[in-house]
């Protein structure tokens, strides 16, 4: 099941993605698709919904889940962008956390920061919850709190993050930092989280090419380690890390600039495009 958002932005209304690629209306289900509907066996009620009315004409898409309490990052999850980030191979996960302001559409405009010269991308799988999950007993226990998967796009500002006082946040957190969707697809249709191709591409050249079987930490041992530190609610959004191509590991040329295109990809869930401006 694809589950998304779209309307204006702030006045976004819930739909599903039919498999003869019509946009269903679920107004009449949910007033939004949000922690509450995640955790109140929402996606049971859109199965069992029929008919459902159809959205016609352009819409834009907003990110598919609304007003996340957290959104949770992983740090160097892939052995390659550890190496290009000149940082040793973790042995525990490295978290750290987004501003959940920075959650934007797919396909809305990213801004580089007044005074940043070194903003860049990163596609990562991310992850929503669905079920409260506080202290889970082990990996097995975690694909039971996934309500399901989307593209994340967690933009940073290199220097703000690395060479401002070694903050992450400060760098993770700007206005726009966290494009999500387009759709929030059901484990059902997605399957092993850990076989998921990822892509992205600056202006049509293809920058990052990974997968998410080389995670050093995978998706279920990462929702289960955050449980032990942190109750993760009902529509929090875990980032899962990136694998190699960032701007950080190539120079400064490659970091974004107003005018150019990211395109984001991964298997079975979709396909992202942001023009970058200026804030």
């Amino acid at each position: 099941m694809k589950l998304l958002r779209v309307g204006p932005t702030g006045a976004e209304r819930p739909a599903l993605l039919a498999d003869d690629g019509r946009l269903l209306d679920l107004s009449g289900l949910t007033g939004d698709i949000d922690g509450a509907f995640l955790a109140g066996g929402g996606p049971d009620r859109v199965r069992a919904a029929h008919p459902l009315p159809e959205i016609t004409g352009p819409v834009r898409y907003g990110p598919p889940v609304a007003r996340p309490g957290k959104v949770v990052c992983v740090g160097l999850n892939y052995r390659d962008h550890a190496a290009e980030s000149g940082a040793e191979v973790p042995t525990e996960p490295v978290v750290f956390m987004k501003a959940t302001n920075t959650v934007i559409g797919p396909d809305d405009e990213v801004l580089v920061p007044r005074r940043s010269r070194k903003t860049d991308y990163e596609v990562e799988l991310a992850v929503v919850i669905g079920a409260t999950a506080r202290y889970l007993a082990g990996p097995e226990e975690a694909a039971g709190v996934i309500a399901g998967y989307a593209i994340s796009n967690d933009v940073s500002e290199r220097e703000f993050q690395l060479e401002r006082g070694g903050t992450w946040d400060k760098g993770k957190s700007c206005e726009t930092f966290n494009p999500l969707g387009p759709w929030l697809v059901t484990p059902d249709e997605v399957g092993d989280p850990q076989d998921l191709g990822l892509r992205l591409w600056v202006d049509g050249e293809l920058r990052q090419d990974g997968h998410t079987k080389n995670m050093i930490f995978g998706v279920y041992e990462i929702v289960a380690y955050l449980s032990q530190f942190m109750v993760l609610d009902p529509g929090d959004v875990i980032n899962t890390g990136t694998p190699a191509g960032v701007a950080l590991g190539i120079g400064d040329a490659a970091y974004l600039r107003a005018g150019m295109t990211v395109e984001v990809e991964i298997d079975r869930l979709g396909r992202q495009r942001q023009t970058v401006g200026q804030a």
